[in-house]
């Protein structure tokens, strides 16, 4: 839009330019019908708020419970030390024991000082980068807030002004769609324009690739789990490997915890245990890690909390391994991978035996199942930062995107032919390189495919 003098001075020749009096009659605006529009996102913006700001008072108790639970650890430990050495000092003077005890105090003090406080240091700074997070996330609901009240307010006033109607529409539609976005209630289509492949194999890998889970950092760089050759990798924004750390067992998924932090889901019979690994100048450092009671299928991650899945369950874990609670079991039908919606209120979960995605609310209750799923074997999960719900399917070689609320599928986004080898098996998003990454099973490819 521009004014009468701009559109003299400047556009006299361009033939695209109407006057908003022509517009007005083939236009035609339902100003009640915006008004409840803005009322409603407001209503969402607002209820946004206030749930990032019990997530910051969330993630501020987590650290203060993990120091309070390192600090029970050290006096446990202080206490089996006493006893076993008063036990096996039994007989001997007093002297020896105290120096015996004075030996094993400092020692076990020592190792709470190289092990303990770098873990506290490690939940510290993921606690301060989430919140940072979190807190600019809290502002631009505020502004946007302040923007849909102050359009609300105008909407009632207008009256029956048709091209005041036509303006205000315009504008309207425009904050309302930024609203969205910012909600992860974004559901606009996106476009394929092209396909690459990229090898991923270095020469220390002695299977086929195996790529179960994909991640990708705020600055292009994209990180892979390879189940089969135990080894997370990382990758550069052409999607040439330049790092790879070795896990002691197979990763089965991965998701960023903060710009520069992801955690890895590890499995194996014996072993069920989530490990943080931080990239640092394109290197890959591995930190804490907890265990599990249980096997770990799948990972996400939302402002301090951890879903897990387990195969027939979804867990919910704090960032320092306390687990809050299993928000959905399902022992008819497999829980494989999870992911978690933009704001936090919905999750998502592949079910392998009931061939389609599901949708929760935050405690777990069923909200949406896909319907009618044109795709077969959906496995690969992930949620853009605008809200858009991918999912591709093992056996039928596809990618879907689905709308935000998992009830329905928008588009078909990709189709390619099997080799009757290798069939999709994770998916993710990059933003920086406007990109879907999709990782393999039994193949040293990835595919990458440019959208807009």
């Amino acid at each position: 839009m521009c004014c009468t003098k701009c559109a003299f001075n400047d556009h006299s020749r361009c033939s695209k330019v109407t006057p908003i009096s022509e517009l007005t009659n083939s236009q035609p605006t339902d100003l009640q019908g915006l008004s409840v529009e803005l009322k409603t996102v407001m209503g969402g913006i607002k209820s946004l708020q206030i749930n990032q700001e019990a997530s910051v008072q969330s993630l501020q108790r987590t650290y203060k419970e993990h120091g309070t639970v390192m600090i029970e650890q050290l006096r446990g430990n202080l206490n089996t030390n006493i006893d076993k050495c008063c036990n096996s000092s039994v007989g001997t003077s007093g002297k020896n024991l105290k120096e015996e005890m004075c030996w094993s105090v400092p020692s076990i003090l020592n190792e709470f000082d190289n092990i303990t406080v770098k873990e506290l240091n490690e939940i510290k700074e993921e606690v301060i980068s989430i919140k940072g997070s979190v807190t600019s996330s809290i502002h631009k609901c505020t502004s946007f807030h302040n923007d849909l009240s102050h359009f609300h307010e105008i909407v009632q006033k207008i009256g029956d002004n048709k091209e005041l109607c036509l303006i205000a529409s315009i504008k309207c539609k425009h904050i309302i769609q930024q609203a969205l976005t910012l909600l992860g209630k974004s559901d606009k289509v996106l476009n394929v324009q092209s396909i690459t492949k990229h090898n991923v194999r270095i020469p220390s890998d002695k299977d086929v690739c195996y790529i179960r889970g994909i991640c990708v950092l705020p600055d292009g760089q994209v990180l892979v789990v390879d189940r089969d050759n135990q080894n997370v990798k990382l990758l550069n924004q052409q999607n040439q490997v330049v790092s790879h750390w070795d896990v002691n067992a197979r990763p089965i998924d991965i998701c960023l915890i903060t710009p520069s932090e992801v955690a890895v889901a590890v499995n194996i019979s014996n072993i069920h245990e989530v490990q943080f690994i931080t990239v640092n100048q394109g290197k890959l450092v591995p930190g804490r890690k907890f265990q599990l009671q249980h096997e770990c299928r799948g990972i996400a991650h939302h402002q301090g909390d951890l879903f897990v899945t387990s195969g027939e369950e979804l867990h919910k874990y704090t960032l320092n391994g306390k687990h809050v609670c299993s928000l959905y079991r399902s022992f008819e039908y497999k829980v494989n991978r999870c992911a978690v919606s933009p704001t936090g209120d919905r999750l998502y979960i592949t079910s392998w035996s009931q061939n389609k995605p599901l949708t929760l609310a935050r405690d777990g209750t069923l909200l949406a199942t896909l319907k009618n799923p044109a795709q077969d074997g959906p496995y690969g999960l992930h949620v853009t930062p605008a809200g858009q719900v991918l999912v591709c399917g093992s056996w039928s070689n596809t990618v879907l995107q689905v709308d935000s609320e998992g009830r329905s599928e928008l588009a078909n986004l990709a189709t390619w032919e099997s080799d009757g080898l290798s069939y999709p098996e994770s998916v993710c998003y990059s933003s920086t390189t406007s990109s879907i990454i999709v990782g393999q099973w039994n193949s040293d490819t990835i595919l990458v495919f440019r959208v807009e």
